[in-house]
């Protein structure tokens, strides 16, 4: 592993939570660093001094620039971001935007990776609009099979949505291909890169998809209640946004309105400019470090962790797919998840549990949920993760 352009120990002297606890549920949430923390604080006090208005309009180009290095990051244009308080929300957005297109018997492709509250928007659209929702099927390493994918694309098909990595495992679905079949068949391609942007480079690009959904508040260890969505220009007249605002659209000054250019049509008037100002910090710190050198080193932890585990007995790590990142889930013998979740958070250490509903697909065919869920990030130490490893197997010699 490359030490060599990463200073870890300044990175974590620069990450206040880095002091007290081992922090892997960073597919939950990461670590703020100072700087974020201060943009996010500074702008609540220049609110508090001068009134929110005026510090939103004081504090305009840098709002702005954080489009522009949201837009850098992912390999877009700043005019194709819209800014939101979740991914979820933008997720929705998105998928909403195109219904005005589905009629019954269309067809609405996605694979078993999909993200809970995404399968719940397909199946309200299958009981409201009369769509077919099909699950693509799994290859032989677990990922999305692209050649199924392939196949299943027909007349029919208004849509291909498909999450990047799952909420529950180190799953890495071949995005790339999934948007070259996708730009062939002239099918949209929405990406949830929800567990993606800010773990490892993505290129919105070089995978061909045509809208993107990530959130500040996990790989991107940026503040909570932010998130955006990503909209190619090329894109933009397919849709057809379900709530239109202020912010939105145009008023015609008679019974009208036109859609803003861009993607501003997807944007709402009010927002928290602090949390966007953290979200920007957090952005800009991941391009400075480069997220081909922080994705190399986390996607290393993890497999690192993940060959660890493998070797305890009594302890199974369950991550699908050829390709796999720093997120490792697994069962520690006979011991119930939340269980272990509680005893290692005892001992400082910070992971998370899976939920069955939240992989609804993928608990259809694998019934693996609930498992342990371990993530790392580039400041995690490898000391940190022996200790972790050390802890799991006393908690199975403990059984």
């Amino acid at each position: 592993m490359d030490h060599t352009t990463l200073d870890i120990g300044r990175i974590r002297a620069d990450t206040p939570g880095c002091a007290e606890r081992v922090h892997l549920n960073n597919a939950g949430a990461g670590l703020l660093s100072r700087r974020t923390l201060r943009a996010v604080t500074g702008h609540l006090g220049l609110e508090a001094a001068i009134g929110g208005y005026e510090a939103a309009d004081r504090e305009r180009e840098r709002v702005a620039r954080t489009y522009d290095d949201i837009a850098a990051l992912i390999g877009g244009r700043a005019d194709e971001v819209a800014l939101f308080d979740n991914s979820t929300r933008a997720w929705q957005a998105a998928f909403l935007s195109l219904t005005h297109t589905f009629r019954p018997g269309d067809r609405v492709l996605t694979g078993r990776a999909e993200y809970g509250s995404n399968v719940l928007m397909y199946l309200h659209a299958e009981r409201r609009l009369g769509v077919e929702v099909v699950v693509v099927p799994d290859d032989e390493h677990g990922q999305l099979d692209t050649a199924a994918l392939a196949g299943l694309i027909d007349e029919r098909t208004r849509l291909v949505g498909v999450s990047h990595v799952p909420t529950g495992g180190g799953l890495v679905n071949p995005a790339a291909e999934v948007g070259r079949i996708t730009r062939a068949a002239g099918v949209p391609f929405l990406l949830d890169a929800t567990q993606s942007v800010g773990q490892f480079p993505v290129d919105v690009r070089e995978i061909g998809c045509d809208m993107l959904t990530a959130t500040g508040r996990k790989f991107l260890r940026g503040p909570r209640g932010t998130g955006f969505l990503w909209v190619a220009a090329s894109m933009l007249e397919r849709t057809e946004p379900v709530l239109p605002e202020i912010e939105s659209a145009d008023w015609d000054g008679a019974r009208g309105f036109t859609w803003r250019p861009g993607a501003t049509r997807f944007a709402t008037w009010e927002m928290n400019y602090a949390a966007v100002l953290g979200l920007g910090s957090a952005v800009r710190q991941a391009r400075e470090l480069d997220p081909a050198v922080t994705g190399a080193r986390a996607v290393a932890l993890g497999a690192r962790l993940r060959g660890a585990l493998d070797e305890l007995p009594g302890v199974t790590t369950h991550d699908l797919g050829r390709e796999k990142c720093a997120i490792v889930t697994a069962r520690v013998g006979d011991m119930p998840p939340a269980e272990v979740a509680a005893a290692l958070a005892r001992e400082g250490v910070n992971v998370s549990v899976t939920h069955p509903h939240h992989t609804q697909f993928d608990t259809e065919q694998r019934d693996v949920h609930p498992l342990v869920r371990l993530s790392p990030h580039y400041f995690t130490t490898e000391e940190e993760l022996d200790r972790t490893v050390a802890l799991v197997g006393g908690l199975v010699r403990g059984r």
